[in-house]
């Protein structure tokens, strides 16, 4: 298969998706690891396919008599999911059909054929048997959640989880301003327009290498919501910062940008420690990066902080159209798991804070076990914490669903 072709794409699209379903998260799949000319559509296919899972799944199903192989399945989700956005149904046909030679040495050519042209000629009715349940495109118990929490928003929720993000970027302030590099955007075609303090949203998305001034460290891509981390942290100039689970490194990079401190990055995983490191260099940014657990700080080798980020490990549940696969590979006991690892984060991190020190607690997640809930058993337990302010962004158009919770310390 030439990689150029839509074929090649089917194949890997179906891979990963297969890979996925069968329990690994997307982040360890990498869709850049495809060649070039077949990324767009792979990624395009990888993304189309999790987003809509749920109503996908259902479509397909009543066209099988028995489970085929998973990269088969993958690869019939990937095609139906083509179906539903091109106009040329022959092509999608016989592209998959030719991405299915390539799987099970063969054997399921003709059972890909035969499905797709069934499913075009029972399309109309397929659509007509589908649950409303199955158009939500979430797993149920996703849902009851957040009916239970959101009775007024929910369904804006998840309307806003099956579509494709807004492409943001960070302007790196130490290099050039918003004006400046909305101005160098226009001059290279790039529409785009202002989105908070240093942010500018692209009119469409771009990829990262084709970005003006991205190589020399002029922006980096973060979500607006984000880019509300730093800001709301203000740490003073000179101060003492930990940013802790800093991995890949957005905000301890917006904190440097912003704000002349002395920062320490940690995170607990090696190759997530060297992301950090690289991420810095091309911003031209540099902190002490450790390896560590947030759990267990060691406030006697590391010293105290005047403020600590604790951007906490959750359910993501506040950026599923960037990260698709979580709702599907997500369990409704994930977020107790995660609750109660935050806990052990804030009490862990606590104890590095200077006496009037101050700490934003974050995720992106919209669940309250993991937001406001966390916050308030924490300071119940917690004599000299005081809360400051919280805020919970629900996903829009905008920008991505985020919590935050900025704690001071009585001192």
């Amino acid at each position: 298969m030439p990689p150029k072709s839509l074929s090649f794409a089917f194949y890997h699209a179906a891979r990963i998706v297969a890979e996925i379903m069968a329990g690994k998260s997307l982040a360890e799949r990498a869709v850049k690891r495809v060649a070039s000319a077949a990324r767009p559509a792979t990624q395009d296919m990888v993304y189309g396919v999790l987003r809509a899972y749920g109503e996908g799944d259902a479509l397909l199903a009543p066209l099988l008599r028995s489970p085929p192989p998973p990269q088969i399945r993958a690869l019939l989700l990937c095609a139906v999911y083509r179906l539903t956005t091109w106009t040329d149904a022959h092509t999608v046909v016989n592209q998959a059909v030719e991405a299915a030679a390539a799987v099970e040495n063969g054997r399921c050519k003709a059972l890909v054929n035969a499905v797709l042209r069934n499913f075009l000629r029972r399309r109309a009715t397929l659509y007509a048997g589908l649950t409303a349940a199955d158009r939500l495109k979430h797993p149920a118990w996703w849902v009851e959640k957040l009916q239970a929490v959101y009775p007024d928003t929910w369904r804006e929720i998840v309307e806003t989880g099956n579509q494709p993000p807004p492409m943001s970027l960070r302007v790196n302030v130490r290099e050039t301003s918003v004006a400046d590099y909305l101005a160098t955007l226009r001059a290279a075609g790039v529409t785009a327009m202002a989105a908070g303090d240093c942010g500018v949203t692209l009119a469409r998305p771009l990829p990262m290498e084709a970005l003006p001034g991205f190589a020399e460290g002029w922006v980096s891509v973060q979500d607006i919501g984000a880019q509300r981390a730093a800001p709301l942290l203000s740490p003073r100039a000179g101060s003492r910062v930990l940013d802790a689970c800093a991995a890949p490194g957005g905000k301890t990079a917006h904190l440097l940008e912003r704000y002349d401190i002395e920062l320490t990055a940690q995170d607990i995983h090696p190759a997530r420690c060297r992301q950090i490191r690289h991420n810095l260099e091309r911003l031209r940014l540099s902190a002490r990066i450790v390896q560590g657990d947030a759990c267990r700080i060691d406030a006697k080798a590391m010293g105290r902080f005047d403020a600590i980020l604790a951007d906490a490990p959750c359910s993501a549940s506040g950026v599923v159209r960037r990260l698709p696969d979580t709702k599907w590979l997500r369990r409704p006991e994930d977020v107790a798991r995660f609750a109660r690892q935050q806990a052990r984060i804030l009490q862990g991190l606590w104890q590095a804070l200077r006496p009037g020190g101050k700490l934003l607690y974050a995720t992106c997640s919209v669940f309250p076990e993991e937001n406001g809930e966390q916050i308030r058993r924490f300071l119940a337990q917690t004599s000299d914490a005081r809360l400051a302010g919280e805020d919970q962004w629900q996903p829009n158009a905008r920008h991505d669903g985020f919590y935050y919770a900025l704690i001071e310390s009585r001192g």
